[in-house]
């Protein structure tokens, strides 16, 4: 196929702008609906792609809920007697769900879920409730809150102590449940991010300046925790904490970040973030790209004014992000970010074209694993042998 350059250079200054906004396509982002009511959350990911949260049903009442492509979205119930539950945390297999529902007696208690055994009550530490926000890997070490954090396993409710003051939560657990994260006050009463292991105790992680810090997110390995602290000027920033230092990792040009959800290598971070325009936006951190707004990353799945509000996880593998957004109603959404191999078609418009091609010249040399679908054969760069691809399928569908 041959293109004279007057034509080549015309096509591609008609098409630079959409080029710009083709370039970090993503697979798919799919709304999860809800359980027959007006909203829905979610809260966690699996490597597989099961996704839980909660929502209300057809009766205005809470739920907690576990999604799967193949089976949409299941009612996990209540524990016996109550009216209301809602799931924070998933197993990396997604067999195991852990969160917080209401017992007869109107107070609410941690729970752990299988499809086998039903939802559990995992007690208390003495008082009278209790919630689980995150669970290992295989499911076996639940974590959470009793008036102070814990760490649940075979049966037993270990109290993980405090930071000086009387009140702690365990918002994250890593891969093999040795190392905890969560808040805590301290001597002073000030809410502070912890890190805590068997061998040393909980540790206060600081901040960026401020006074005040959340730990909600933790590595496989126990080595990166992810949060929110304040810095100097009073303002919450989203935070990536490893060897001793807590890192800033900015905003996307407004003031607060919050970062909640980290993968299993600690190389990718996900959250929310005020604009310029001072409005929430989920965003995902990497080193190499900083914080991106998913709402331009992935703009083309984003239709009838959808927005994406908070990615609230990451699956362990950095593939699936959850979180909620707007989508006609507050709803729950699972974002799949994994490159798809494809015929040539960028702008999946089912022909390859003109504007295919281009898209792949304007991007060509470019390298990462967030090309989106320039990269047509999904080895990580675009070069000849993705334009290759498009030349030889050229006018196919048209």
């Amino acid at each position: 196929m041959c293109y004279t350059q007057n034509r080549f250079n015309a096509l591609l200054s008609a098409c630079v702008l959409s080029l710009i906004a083709t370039a970090g396509w993503s697979q798919s982002i799919t709304w999860l609906g809800t359980l027959g009511g007006h909203e829905s959350y979610a809260y966690g990911v699996s490597d597989n792609g099961v996704v839980v949260g909660w929502s209300r049903n057809a009766d205005g009442q809470l739920r907690a809920f576990r999604w799967t492509a193949s089976g949409g979205m299941q009612d996990l119930g209540t524990l016996p007697g109550g009216t209301w539950s809602e799931a924070y945390g998933v197993s990396a297999d997604g067999a195991v769900v852990v969160g917080v529902a209401r017992i007869a007696a109107g107070q609410y208690r941690a729970f752990r879920w299988t499809a086998s055994g039903g939802m559990r009550d995992l007690d208390t530490l003495g008082g009278c409730c209790s919630t689980a926000y995150a669970v290992s890997a295989d499911g076996s070490v639940v974590v959470g809150a009793s008036g102070r954090a814990f760490r649940w396993e075979n049966g037993v409710m270990q109290d993980l102590g405090t930071l000086g003051s009387n009140q702690s939560r365990a918002y994250g657990v890593s891969a093999d449940g040795s190392v905890v994260v969560g808040v805590a006050f301290n001597a002073a009463v000030r809410e502070r991010a912890f890190r805590w292991t068997a061998s040393g105790g909980m540790l206060d992680l600081g901040t960026l300046g401020g006074d005040r810090s959340y730990a909600y997110g933790v590595s496989a390995d126990g080595a990166v925790v992810v949060g929110r602290a304040t810095n100097a000027a009073g303002q919450w920033r989203a935070f990536r904490w490893q060897n001793g230092v807590m890192q800033d990792l900015g905003t996307l040009g407004g003031d607060w970040s919050y970062a909640y959800g980290v993968s299993a290598d600690g190389a990718v971070v996900v959250g929310e973030a005020r604009n310029a325009a001072g409005r929430w936006r989920a965003f995902r951190w990497t080193a190499s790209g900083g914080m991106e707004d998913l709402n331009t990353t992935y703009a083309s799945q984003l239709t009838d004014g959808s927005v994406l509000y908070q990615a609230r996880a990451i699956s362990p593998d950095g593939r699936y992000i959850v979180g909620w957004g707007l989508n006609g109603r507050i709803e729950a959404f699972l974002l799949d970010t994994r490159c798809t191999a494809h015929n040539g078609d960028v702008d999946r418009n089912g022909c390859v074209d003109d504007a295919d091609l281009l898209a792949v010249l304007f991007a060509f040399g470019s390298t990462g694993s967030n090309l989106g679908r320039v990269d047509v054969n999904c080895d990580g760069v675009v070069d000849d042998a993705d334009l290759l691809i498009v030349l030889f399928n050229f006018g196919s569908g048209c």
